[in-house]
């Protein structure tokens, strides 16, 4: 089985690379990026594209199935840059699949695909696909989930499926997380999971994560099933004020939502950080995922807990930990 994977030098990608290596139905991968990385994975050569101006159906030619996990969250103030990947370039990336006549394609959505929903109980796959309207990321994520229903009513016969993961995490995010989300306004030396001493009591913060092998896992479980249509990833427990006290020995702080959401837009509008409000509006409005479809039809279950994933990440962020990608690259 031939496998390309869009976006592969990345978060996910890099993941998804390690999970095929050890996959026997696998027998070559093709990794897509903007820019080459120096690292080597078994059964993996690469190739450099953009996906929202690059040809792309010679390098989809042949395949069994393309993985589609390309995403800009950076640069944030430039909508025309990240549309332009984001939306246009998963467009093309559908619109190759099927010229090239790829008999499957997977596709990363997110959480973040989701309306507004409830944080008091789960939410399956049914669960409305609107977005968050202030969060550009939110946005995107609907708009290509509309691009791929009118994809699958084109193209009945390729065998589409999408994950919604949560929030991803691992070790080698890192630097990443300094730049995408926190910018210089976190020094990440003065921060570690052991010297946290105050979490947020936010109306609504309840999330999820998982860790980034574990969604890896769940992709590749879909390459080689026979599955179609969408699946929620996430791993428990959920995440919540109280949990997080307890878990970094911390106390809570109660700060209404307006004021959180003023400083996060000041803070990017004085270009202190990276990340707009719609970030925080995002984590707030979107629902609890359940993960019972993934668990029955594709084997799937998180080695670890959400809780793990996150200190994982922490101290990643404050080591400032990487990977020899350009996304992941440490500073």
């Amino acid at each position: 089985m031939r496998v390309v994977v869009v976006g592969a030098s990345g978060n996910a990608g890099t993941a998804l690379l390690r999970a095929l290596a050890a996959e026997d139905a696998v027998t070559s991968v093709l990794g897509i990026a903007r820019r080459l990385p120096h690292a080597s994975f078994p059964k993996v050569d690469w190739a450099k594209a953009d996906i929202s101006r690059d040809e792309l159906v010679p390098h989809f030619r042949g395949a069994d199935c393309v993985v589609h996990l390309a995403w800009l969250i950076q640069p944030s103030r430039e909508r025309e840059t990240t549309w332009r990947t984001n939306v246009h370039g998963s467009r093309r990336v559908f619109d190759a699949v099927a010229s090239a006549g790829v008999p499957a394609v997977v596709y990363a959505s997110s959480v973040g695909a989701y309306s507004a929903g409830p944080k008091d109980r789960l939410v399956d796959e049914s669960w409305e696909t609107g977005g968050i309207p202030t969060s550009f990321y939110s946005r995107d994520k609907a708009e290509v989930e509309r691009i791929l229903d009118a994809f699958e009513e084109r193209n009945p016969d390729v065998r589409a499926v999408r994950l919604r993961p949560s929030i991803l995490a691992q070790r080698a995010m890192g630097t990443e997380v300094t730049r995408l989300f926190t910018g210089r306004l976190v020094p990440r030396r003065l921060f570690s999971p052991s010297r946290i001493p105050v979490v947020p009591d936010l109306p609504r913060l309840r999330f999820q994560i998982t860790h980034t092998d574990d969604v890896a896992d769940a992709y590749r479980r879909t390459i080689v099933r026979d599955v179609r249509g969408p699946f929620n990833i996430a791993a428990e427990p959920v995440l919540d004020p109280e949990a997080l006290a307890e878990l970094f020995q911390a106390r809570r702080v109660r700060i209404p939502v307006r004021a959180a959401r003023a400083l996060v837009a000041a803070t990017w509008r004085a270009r202190l950080q990276p990340t707009p409000e719609g970030w925080l509006d995002m984590a707030l409005e979107t629902p609890l995922l359940d993960t019972t479809r993934a668990r029955a039809e594709l084997g799937w279950s998180p080695a670890h807990t959400s809780s793990a994933a996150l200190l994982e990440l922490l101290q990643g962020f404050h080591d400032g930990a990487g990977a020899p990608t350009p996304p992941l690259e440490p500073a």
